[in-house]
């Protein structure tokens, strides 16, 4: 049973720059504190907990004397303006694919244009654009909530860093429906997601089983699961290599791993090294000729 790794998997830029700011603020002796987890990988916060980084859920509850962390997903304006007057520092770790929407958003706003972002609205990421532009946007997940939209200004149609590429072009399409303007179309999802996606998808083709290694709560983590299962219907979504049920690997000979942008590298070396363990396990268990 062989495991093949695909071309592009694991952290992302954004990701790796905001952990490497944490670790650089607690070289300098800082008290850190992320407004929110610093990214969506619960093993890796549970790491970086060890060294004393902890979470907050509002900035009332940052103290003076405390570095606040704003997470790779960004914050609206406001959120960034109180947690500077209540910290003592505040390092900024949006990612800067996230920050280049906000700028769109914020840019647009002022030209009193609308702004459809194509995303979760729900996501920390859509939360923090949609304060760029409060009155001029609005967040939809996909084509099937367009005709919901009020009619529109001169749009400007741009995307969560993390959505399918497909669900971003087939939703900016159909909005040209609800304005008489010229829609200008932006893709702003992340290289690292697209790259992860295809090289997912190359693999998918090739394998009898995939892993994805991501939480269960990170977007780009549950889209790769999604672009695996188009031809690879045995994938599964893991957290950890406890996860991974043996029996589904009997008669398996080849396994794809990929893993979410947020997922750290020595998490993928062990659930890597656990399925070569089980594969030489079933392969001393298979009958002599």
């Amino acid at each position: 049973m062989k495991v093949l790794l695909a071309d592009e998997y694991g952290f992302c830029f954004g990701v790796e720059r905001a952990v490497e700011m944490v670790e650089e603020s607690l070289e300098e002796g800082d008290t850190v504190r992320t407004l929110g987890p610093l990214i969506h990988n619960e093993q890796e916060m549970d790491r970086l907990g060890k060294f004393g980084v902890s979470t907050i859920s509002e900035p009332v509850q940052i103290k003076r004397g405390e570095t606040a962390v704003i997470r790779a997903h960004g914050v609206t304006p406001q959120v960034q303006k109180e947690l500077e007057e209540k910290a003592s520092k505040v390092v900024d770790a949006t990612c800067p694919f996230v920050t280049r929407v906000q700028k769109l958003a914020a840019r647009a706003a002022a030209e009193n244009r609308h702004v459809v972002v194509v995303g979760n609205p729900d996501h920390p990421e859509m939360i923090g654009v949609k304060g760029y532009a409060p009155e001029h946007a609005f967040v939809i997940k996909d084509e099937t909530e367009v005709a919901g939209l009020p009619r529109l200004t001169k749009p400007l149609v741009v995307s969560q860093t993390t959505i399918k590429a497909k669900t971003f072009y087939d939703t900016a399409e159909a909005i040209k429906s609800k304005t008489d303007d010229e829609v200008q179309i932006v893709n702003t999802i992340c290289s690292a997601t697209r790259d992860r996606q295809d090289a997912a998808r190359a693999l998918a083709g090739e394998v009898d089983a995939f892993y994805i290694i991501g939480g269960r709560h990170s977007s780009n983590s549950r889209k790769l699961l999604a672009v695996c299962q188009e031809q690879c219907p045995k994938s599964f979504l893991i957290e950890t290599e406890e996860e991974i049920n043996e029996a589904d690997l009997v008669g398996v000979k080849q396994i794809g791993v990929t893993a979410g942008a947020s997922t750290p590298e020595w998490l993928i070396k062990k659930v890597v090294a656990h399925l070569e363990q089980i594969g030489e396990k079933l392969e001393n268990e298979l009958p002599l000729n």
